[in-house]
């Protein structure tokens, strides 16, 4: 067996992805896994069933209709999106950012966010070659507007994400404060695309969606994931048909497989069970909220999403003695500098809530 040559890998390769890490999933077999905001509820037995015989019709020999039209009208009617809009498909929103990447990456673009914020906005704009500037939040993770329209003036960005709320702080950014970075970006700063993620929006029930006609500088992007439907893999985004049709361009053919499509429609006709599990999740996190924030050093910041971001005395040992005792949690402390002690833990069951708070008093006091 040959072996590979390392001289033909840098040659081939660019330098900056050879000096990055490969996104790392860890394993959590054997793990309360509260790591990845899953949802943790499964859809009742019933509907399970019924799924699963609609699946075994899908017709696994053909490719996806590349328009999913049915999908994408059920997702405008379900997700109330504004009349004279559009949708998009990706699979997942991590195809969406990089679509938007791949559209905007003219010689020089940049891709502003604040930061600490979703990972990929970044990754997926170094990917296609576009500059990434992150606006660091204020120290108690709102958003600071000057900083931002100062940033949005210097670097003139193609795309500006605003995640809503974001990840991983889980708070909501002031309303005022983004409708005064849209309308900045709308020609008054700078000309720019702001995208709105609402991957978390079944738990902050706050939306721009039915905004989109305001601003034709608007998107909004979002996914089933985090409403229950993570392992199908779908993202859309909603917005003018001008700016999707655009996007359209760069997205590649049969995207959204027809397992993805026809698990997706099912579950749409079956939204209200979504929801009442996305209700369920919500009363969960104010009991954890009130659990932790009776544990003294504990620092719980505010959470409009489906996890709680805290703050301990030593992050890094408290997450190595919650993962002894079996709960994998996540360690954002080397994220971002205002990330210092912190670690994300998803909401759960009522169950699995208890088993992270007995693992974590346990690790408080080791």
């Amino acid at each position: 067996m040959s072996a590979v040559k390392p001289s033909l890998i840098e040659r081939i390769i660019r330098d900056d992805v050879r000096a990055m890490g490969a996104y790392h999933v860890p394993d959590a077999h054997g793990l309360v896994k509260l790591d990845a905001m899953e949802n943790p509820y499964l859809l009742p037995p019933a509907l399970r069933a019924e799924l699963s015989a609609r699946l075994g019709e899908v017709a696994l020999n053909r490719y996806p209709v590349p328009s999913s039209d049915a999908l994408r009208a059920r997702l405008q009617a379900v997700m109330q999106v504004p009349a004279g809009m559009d949708v998009l498909l990706g699979n997942g929103s991590d195809e969406i950012i990089s679509m938007l990447s791949l559209a905007a990456a003219k010689p020089g673009a940049k891709v502003l966010a604040p930061v600490p914020g979703f990972v990929m906005y970044a990754m997926s704009a170094q990917f296609a070659g576009l500059g990434f500037v992150g606006v660091p939040l204020r120290a108690d993770f709102t958003l600071d507007r000057d900083a931002m329209l100062a940033a949005m003036a210097e670097h003139q960005p193609a795309i500006i994400y605003l995640a809503y709320p974001n990840n991983p702080t889980g708070n909501l950014f002031d309303e005022a404060d983004m409708e005064a970075i849209l309308r900045a970006a709308d020609g008054a700063v700078c000309q720019s695309l702001v995208v709105v993620d609402e991957a978390y929006q079944p738990f902050a029930q706050q939306s721009w969606m039915p905004r989109l006609a305001d601003f034709g500088n608007l998107l909004v992007m979002r996914t089933v994931s985090k409403l229950g439907l993570a392992g199908i893999r779908l993202g859309y985004v909603a917005g003018a048909p001008e700016w999707l049709a655009q996007l359209d361009k760069v997205r590649p053919p049969y995207n959204v497989n027809v397992l993805t499509e026809a698990a997706a429609l099912f579950a749409l006709e079956h939204v209200a069970v979504l929801d009442e599990q996305a209700a369920r999740l919500r009363a969960e996190r104010a009991n954890l909220v009130a659990a932790l924030q009776a544990l003294p050093g504990v620092t719980v910041f505010p959470s409009a999403a489906n996890f709680l971001l805290l703050r301990v005395p030593d992050g890094a040992q408290i997450f190595d003695r919650v993962l002894a005792r079996k709960v994998l949690i996540k360690n954002v402390g080397k994220m971002h500098p205002l990330l210092a002690n912190c670690l994300r833990v998803t909401v759960s069951t009522p169950e699995e809530n208890a088993q992270f708070l007995e693992a974590f008093r346990a690790s408080l006091q080791d």
